[in-house]
């Protein structure tokens, strides 16, 4: 009993390693320059094993967009600690500006994946990553909401759009600052924000 449940463990152990370095490859490298290899390479794991997780590269880019959604989740999991909605926001901001030299290099994980899987024509995949993007405008919505502002998920979306295209302009230009300068710009934005009558 006890081998068969350490067995299990360590498979869903070396699944779980599979899937974070998927994420982690696919949104350095993209998907059509990442192989089986290079996932099992970062993983440290026999590229032979990887095709007793995932059969093709594909469920790989579904684990990857998994890995992406539970990092949202647990972010903003982590920013429901904050004071209040607008704190969360300016909180989410702060987060994104503090990944500059990533989105430098690579883009937004899951904006640079989304915008690679719309070229394929299968229409499946691109559809996971849209929901992964989705989630996290509902999220930003609900904050918005929360502070009674009009609109909430046309603040949502200019947020949301605010850090794709500071991410794709500092990728562009392999320029860090450009995240700095423009997540600064969004922070402004929030505090300009009308407060609530509850909470003038």
């Amino acid at each position: 009993m006890t081998n068969s449940v350490n067995r299990r463990e360590r498979a869903s152990q070396k699944r779980q390693r599979l899937t974070e370095a998927a994420a982690r490859v696919l949104h350095e490298q993209g998907v059509e320059r990442t192989t089986l290899a290079d996932i099992a390479r970062e993983a440290d794991v026999p590229v032979g094993n990887v095709y007793y997780y995932f059969k093709t590269k594909d469920e790989l880019v579904l684990a990857a967009l998994s890995a992406h959604r539970s990092h949202l989740d647990e972010l903003t999991g982590r920013l429901a600690e904050s004071a209040g909605p607008r704190e969360r926001l300016k909180a989410l901001v702060e987060g994104w500006i503090a990944q500059r030299d990533t989105a430098a290099r690579y883009g937004c994980p899951t904006g640079t994946l989304a915008a690679e899987l719309d070229k394929r024509a299968d229409g499946v995949l691109d559809a996971e990553a849209g929901a992964v993007i989705r989630r996290l405008l509902d999220w930003t919505g609900d904050q918005f909401r929360a502070l009674g502002l009009p609109d909430p998920e046309g603040l949502a979306l200019t947020l949301v759009c605010g850090y794709q295209g500071m991410s794709l302009m500092a990728s562009a230009l392999r320029d860090p600052d450009v995240v700095t300068r423009e997540g600064n710009r969004l922070l402004a934005w929030l505090d300009s924000l009308p407060v609530p009558a509850e909470d003038a």
